[in-house]
């Protein structure tokens, strides 16, 4: 492993993070809040540190190698993960570190599981760093970092692999750095577009803006105790509904549509079946809602729409306390909890190729037991998957929910009922937010002990890291002097 290009691009990434918080120190100025010294001794621990670790370690190799990708993704995201928490305890907002530390994760896996009961007294600074948390991770950390600072050398292509939310990724030009851009672009323009709709619907700027970074993040923090239904605004759900849908997509195929190929949707195969997804969700449960739980169909197509879609974006936003719906519409939320937005979108879970893709080599399978002889191959639209990518998310689906069932024993301890215990892991592996019950919509994970808190918070980073990052560091195997 080369471990000084890894400590010199760790270095970069907490420079990144350091001027990624000076937002929120100006908020604090703004709204005079007196959070700002503690934002002031952060920015400058993270620079600090962060410049020793450039300007100290001049590596003679500059190549990263594909473990060195994995090990900058996974110590990137633990150590972001620490020092973002500094400004809630410094502060006095959370006086728990181990709920610092929830906090931050649960903000920059875009989770949106929240310790906190009442979030509308904090400090306006912290209300917005812990939703620029969402932005920031959104996309993803390293991607950000690339896109300020690209990391020099050869391999950088390894970093972005190691981070990317979905199992084939790929560059959208020849240079990563360029890629990184291209990806930011695209999401500061749908950031200025949500905050801008949101304000002209009635929603105060700073609201806007907490919700924005909430949507197109795919996170779910809001600066209300009672999510979006404070608002009881139709239009805001709308919009919010509308941008956390776009932001569940490929944002490759966004880059398609800017240089003219419009029907790059239309021909996604992933994208028709996400939009499948959706739509028969939707129907499902509203036709379940209308008469037991809302009087008309079009208030359970106003609340069904906006649930599906921020559940299966992982977003997690609630217009309404669905802890009261009927059971077969919680199991449906369920089940989307685990499938996820598109690979390549800003939204957690398992995402929707691998799912579809898992259906289809089921379905090879089958033929293959009644046509020993036949060829049978994967394909995703006019495209063969090789059988190497089938098997690995295989191998994915397989440790997800492996991991699954340990966490779920592991909280399980606390003695929570089984609905709690077992949507507590569902929506924090899959980075959703609430779940039901104790944790559900109006709920949160207060109630939860240290040692659940540490697990729940690992099963977020290993969710949005897709899994291999964090488990690879257990390996003694990984830290062999092999440069492979």
């Amino acid at each position: 492993m080369n471990i000084k290009m890894v400590l010199r691009s760790l270095g970069m990434i907490l420079i990144c993070e350091a001027i990624a918080m000076m937002p929120s120190l100006m908020v604090s100025f703004i709204y005079k809040d007196g959070t700002g010294v503690a934002f002031f001794y952060t920015i400058f621990i993270l620079l600090v540190v962060g410049i020793l670790c450039v300007i100290a370690v001049k590596p003679e190799n500059k190549t990263i190698y594909t473990r060195d990708g994995f090990a900058i993704v996974a110590f990137g995201w633990i150590m972001i993960s620490l020092f973002g928490a500094l400004p809630f305890y410094l502060s006095g907002s959370i006086p728990s570190f181990i709920d610092c530390i929830f906090e931050t994760v649960s903000g920059f896996t875009t989770t949106g599981s929240s310790i906190l009961k009442e979030v509308e007294t904090l400090p306006k600074a912290i209300l917005f760093w812990r939703s620029f948390t969402h932005w920031i991770g959104g996309m993803g950390v390293l991607v950000l970092t690339m896109a300020l600072f690209p990391i020099t050398g050869t391999g950088a292509f390894q970093v972005m692999v190691a981070e990317s939310p979905g199992p084939i990724p790929g560059k959208l030009v020849p240079k990563v750095a360029n890629t990184a851009k291209i990806l930011y672009a695209i999401y500061v323009l749908f950031t200025f577009a949500e905050i801008v709709l949101l304000v002209m619907a009635g929603l105060p700027l700073f609201d806007a803006c907490i919700h924005t970074f909430g949507s197109v993040g795919t996170g779910g923090f809001s600066s209300r105790n009672t999510s979006i239904s404070s608002f009881n605004n139709v239009l805001v759900e709308i919009i919010i509904t509308m941008f956390t849908f776009m932001c569940g997509v490929n944002f490759s195929l966004y880059y398609q549509a800017i240089k003219g190929n419009f029907k790059a949707f239309l021909k996604d195969e992933e994208f028709r079946f996400y939009l499948a997804i959706v739509l028969g969700a939707i129907l499902l449960i509203s036709i379940d809602l209308c008469g037991n739980v809302f009087e008309t169909i079009g208030e359970s197509i106003r609340h069904s729409s906006f649930q599906v879609v921020t559940i299966i974006t992982t977003t997690g936003y609630s217009s309404t306390d669905f802890n009261n719906w009927p059971i077969f519409s919680k199991v449906i939320l369920f089940f989307l909890m685990f499938i996820g937005g598109c690979a390549g979108s800003t939204g957690g879970g398992m995402k929707v190729i691998r799912i579809l893709l898992l259906m289809k080599s089921t379905k090879t399978e089958l033929l293959r037991i009644i046509h020993p002889r036949g060829v049978y191959p994967v394909r995703i639209g006019n495209k063969v998957v090789e059988e190497k990518y089938v098997g690995e998310i295989k191998n994915y689906f397989f440790m997800y929910m492996l991991i699954f069932v340990i966490a779920v024993l592991v909280v399980s301890l606390d003695g929570f009922d089984m609905l709690t215990t077992l949507s507590s892991v569902a929506a924090t592996l899959g980075n959703i937010g609430p779940g039901f019950s104790v944790v559900g919509p109006l709920g949160n994970y207060s109630e939860m002990s240290v040692l659940s808190k540490l697990v729940l918070s690992c099963a977020m980073l290993i969710g949005r890291l897709e899994i291999y990052p964090i488990l690879l560091l257990s390996i003694p195997a990984f830290w062999k002097k092999v440069n492979i």
